[in-house]
């Protein structure tokens, strides 16, 4: 047990001490580089966890509500621990890059969310990212030379969003107090009669008597993918 809430302990330390760019080094260990709205996820998340001064240990202490699936929502689940494993990330499919994060105690909760013209600002503060970005990431049809030159001046603007911007310039901001699901529920594991398979209870479905799983069952089933929450159907 003290194993574990050690190994939490260092961001939590980073939190505490506003040590942003330790946060940041952090979060590229899951999203793979760095770039301003990483930054953000990672300046919001900072903020919100020191304003509701609440430790996490993974046990849903601290619940997040995100409302986008971009390089932000990885900020945001690096530095205040929420994810989707442990039960204390919550996603609104709202194209928003917004979050809500509230202390299960009481629901104290700060919101954070992004001006609608926050890329504008960015690109006129940053005028030679705006091109590369375009190309790079919009269209998809840079060179090689571009991909390296956009993920050095992306770093760099990054850096800058995260050390020299003031939050008050990057978000808007409410507290308020809001109500939280329940914990999440333990269920027991069913097997599916036809492939075999472990399946969540919930998930189960009957079919001429037999107990299988929603794949199987050729019956929807929701799918988050890049471009948010659908239904999918396996055959």
């Amino acid at each position: 047990m003290h194993e574990h809430a050690s190994a939490r302990q260092a961001v939590e330390t980073m939190i505490r001490s506003r040590d942003l760019e330790g946060l940041l080094r952090h979060a590229e260990t899951i999203h793979g580089h760095r770039c301003p709205l990483l930054a953000l996820g990672v300046k919001a998340g900072q903020y919100a966890m020191d304003y509701l001064d609440q430790e996490n240990t993974g046990m849903e202490e601290v619940v997040a509500i995100v409302e986008c699936n971009n390089c932000f929502t990885d900020g945001i689940q690096v530095v205040t621990g929420c994810t989707f494993g442990n039960n204390a990330l919550i996603y609104k499919d709202l194209g928003k890059t917004a979050v809500t994060v509230a202390r299960r105690q009481d629901g104290a909760a700060v919101r954070l969310v992004v001006p609608a013209n926050f890329r504008e600002r960015l690109f006129a503060r940053y005028p030679a990212a705006g091109p590369l970005f375009e190309k790079v990431v919009v269209q998809r049809q840079g060179t090689p030379e571009d991909l390296h030159r956009f993920h050095h001046l992306w770093e760099a603007v990054a850096r800058r969003e995260l050390e020299e911007v003031d939050l008050s310039e990057q978000f808007l901001m409410e507290t308020c107090t809001i109500q939280l699901p329940a914990f999440a529920r333990i269920l027991a594991t069913e097997v599916c009669e036809r492939c075999g398979e472990g399946v969540m209870e919930s998930r189960i479905r009957v079919q001429a008597g037999q107990k299988v799983c929603l794949a199987c069952a050729g019956e929807e089933y929701y799918l988050l993918t890049g471009q948010g929450i659908g239904c999918s159907r396996e055959i």
